[in-house]
This record gives structure tokens, sequence and C-alpha cells, in this order.
């Protein structure tokens, strides 16, 4: 097996497949994350980071407790899990060094939320997170980010887009000056407005078969939730990356383009995504009113999920 040293960490078995069914091997993924390095730990850096790795003969799994073993100087921030109702520790990736380390994990994805270690009050930007119905073409998806960068406009705001990695794409808003409950209410209003101007095209409806053929826009990427970022992989045969996108050149795309293998002549030099995001803004005060006026997916959909179930009992005793 075939090791390596990099920034003082030792990297081994790089000539081994990554995982099952990925098609490419584990020195792909360290190639990929090293070449980009300049552009991710930028993302990542002061950011609580949960990661997805792959082991071959395992189903990929989510990771947010650092690894046990982790080298002394892997920096490690205290984080309340919800999930598992108990402290974790978050790897902060501050340097290449700590991403070749992840690397050496397997750590294929690396998932940031919209706030730095100690600054969770104050979020840095919004995501719209676009879900095609299952077997549609990308174009639908094309037409709907088309919908969420004119209701931005129409609220004098600004975004990037970039693609997931798998399916649908991320619309982007940097913000300044706002708090946790006003950016969710504010992305829930977006959501509703870019919705509102093709009914037939596009969907906020949180349970899947309420959405009927339409493109799930996806207000919920708030508060705790996380987004991949912009250059990283993504656990799908191939290892696609999600990779910044013009809009101009958006209609052009398709998932899975950019690969770690062909992300350098895809993506070229410099920092594209950095290039493309707009500077940070104030979210206008009337959208995040309308927000407020707008139920959280989740809550509404658990209650109607519930309701549903009740109902159903109901029908079946009689």
């Amino acid at each position: 097996m075939v090791d390596d040293e990099r920034d003082g960490v030792r990297l081994t078995s790089l000539d081994a497949p990554l995982g099952d069914g990925l098609g490419v091997t584990k020195g792909d993924l360290v190639d990929h994350l090293d070449a980009n390095a300049s552009r991710l730990v930028p993302q990542l850096a002061g950011r609580p980071l949960s990661v997805k790795r792959v082991r071959p003969g395992q189903e990929p799994f989510m990771q947010r407790n650092v690894a046990r073993g982790a080298p002394e100087w892997v920096r490690t921030v205290p984080v309340w899990s919800h999930g598992a109702h108990r402290e974790v520790h978050q790897v902060l990736c501050d340097d290449r060094r700590t991403l070749l380390w992840l690397a050496n994990q397997r750590a294929v994805e690396f998932h940031v939320p919209f706030s730095l270690a100690g600054a969770e009050t104050e979020p840095t930007g919004i995501v719209l997170d676009l879900d095609p119905p299952e077997g549609a073409d990308f174009d639908v998806v094309v037409r709907a980010a088309d919908l969420v960068r004119r209701a931005l406009a129409d609220a004098g705001l600004a975004g990037a887009v970039k693609t997931s990695g798998s399916k649908g794409v991320h619309v982007v808003v940097p913000v300044r000056g706002v708090g946790p409950e006003d950016a969710a209410a504010a992305t829930r209003a977006l959501a509703a407005r870019a919705a509102a101007l093709d009914p037939d095209l596009a969907t906020t409806a949180y349970i899947r078969e309420d959405r009927h053929g339409r493109v799930f826009l996806d207000s919920t990427r708030s508060g705790s939730a996380t987004i991949v970022a912009a250059y990283s992989p993504r656990i799908r045969p191939g290892l696609p990356v999600s990779a910044p996108v013009a809009w101009a050149d958006l209609p052009s795309v398709r998932p899975g383009d950019v690969t770690v293998r062909t992300a350098p002549e895809r993506l070229g030099d410099g920092d594209p995504w950095t290039a493309l995001l707009p500077a940070r803004q104030e979210l206008p005060a009337d959208l995040v009113a309308e927000g407020h006026t707008i139920p959280v997916a989740r809550v509404q959909a658990m209650h109607e999920g519930r309701r549903r179930a009740r109902a159903r009992r109901a029908e079946a005793g009689d």
C-alpha cells in the first residue's frame, strides 16, 4: 500500500479503494482536498465541523465528535449535541494539516454551520437548498434557481449558486446584523416568494407526497443546520464535488460534471466561490417580518404527519 507524508501528516493506503462502489482511491480524495486546501480551509476555519466518512465494507457515516486518537494539534470546540443528548467535541479545521489528517480518516464530505464557534447568534449567511423531484432533468432545478434569484433581486439582495454535488443546487446569501431566528424567518419568506412566482414548478412543501413533482425549495438549513462546503466531495460514484457556478453558466451545468478527478480542469485557478459570493448584506425588515408569519416547515410537517396518522387510524377503525 502506498504511503506518503505531507505537512507532517502520515497518509496511508493511498492506492486502496476509498469505499465501496465509489470508483476512486483514497489517494484521489487526499489529492483533491490537498489541492483545494487554500479554497476549503477559509470556509471551514472557526466553524464546528461535521464530516461524513467512508470505510470499505461499511455504510457511510456522519461524524461530529472528533475521532479517538486525534493528534494534540487538532483543535476542537465543545458543542451540545441535541441528537446524542451530550456534549461533543467538533473539529475546527483551521489549517492544511488538519484537512490532511481528516482526509487520511477518509472524511469525504465537509459540512459547516452558518456561524463561527462562539458567535452562534451571528449567522454569516442563509441558504436555499433546491431539491428536484425523483427522475427530473436538471433543467427544472435551473428554472427554480432563477425563481430564487428573482425573489432575491425583488428584495434587494444577491446570492451565489453552487451545485450541491448531488442532484440540486444551493443558493447562498451572505448576511450580517441579524440573529438566527430572523435569518431563518427571512429564508422561509424567500422560499415562499420564489415558489409563488411559479407554483407549478416550485414548492415549499416539506412533506414529499405534497410536492407533486415540483422542485422543493428547502428553507430549513438554518440555526444549527449545516451546508456542505464548496469544493467538498460528496459520497457518490466518482466523488462529485459541490462546485461554484456563475449564474450565467448554470443552464450549461450538469450534476457530476465536476469530480475529484475533473476538478483541476473544471475549476481552474483562483477561488471562484469567493469571487462569486456577494458581500454580506442586511436583510430587509419586511422580509423578516413576513417570514415570522410562516410556520417552521419541520414543525408544521410533524404536526401534519400526526394529524394524517390519526385520520388513517380513524378511517381504519370505521
